[in-house]
């Protein structure tokens, strides 16, 4: 199986079922309904998600150094992305709430 589905299939699957618990009110008010229930799954499940990396990283650069050298190369990029992976996730945990508040402000605010 392709990874990128392994990895983008949740993200949509909670994206949707986020969006299918909105409906209710309609209209405007539904969307930030959305919006807010996105906001806190993302601020609750991609820092537990950023930790695990981070602790898998640590793991695979551990192993890897008692490996050959090919291999001590390979875990040193895989540690290195999944490193790059966590900060870009830590960052839409701090990005998320004021962007979505900005984009739907007003009245209508996102409560994250």
């Amino acid at each position: 199986m392709n990874l990128k589905k392994l990895v983008y299939a949740p993200l949509v699957a909670i994206f949707l079922l986020n969006m299918a618990a909105a409906q209710g009110s309609g209209g405007f008010n539904s969307l930030v309904a959305a919006l807010s229930q996105f906001c806190v799954s993302i601020k609750t499940l991609v820092p537990m998600a950023a930790m695990l990396m981070i602790v898998g990283a640590g793991a695979l650069y551990a192993v890897g150094q008692m490996m050959g050298a090919e291999t001590r190369a390979r875990a040193n990029v895989w540690a290195t992305a999944m490193l790059i992976g966590a900060v870009i996730g830590v960052l839409i945990v701090v990005i998320a709430p004021p962007f979505l508040n900005y984009l739907y402000g007003g009245g209508n605010s996102v409560s994250c």
